[in-house]
């Protein structure tokens, strides 16, 4: 590999800011943010809206769409055609 042109590679922890879930892993991202992992080390802290833990396809947990709602405010809004 040549020097000087890869970008740094380090551990990281990535939290779902919907469950408070974590993980460490390793990744080139950084981040303002930082937190102690359990080993006593300090590492960036990147946030993330979905992760396996609050996804719906990996929870199980569906989200119900009210379609007719979503029609009836379309109706109310453009008008019904004649």
């Amino acid at each position: 590999m040549k020097p000087g042109i890869h970008p740094d590679y380090h551990p990281v922890v990535f939290q779902d800011s919907a469950t408070g879930d974590a993980f460490l892993t390793r990744s080139t991202i950084t981040s303002e943010k930082t937190i102690e992992w359990s080993d006593g080390n300090t590492y960036p802290l990147v946030l993330v809206d979905v992760s396996s833990w609050s996804h719906p396809f990996w929870t199980g947990n569906r989200r119900i769409m009210d379609t007719a709602g979503q029609v009836e405010k379309f109706h109310r809004r453009y008008g019904r055609r004649k």
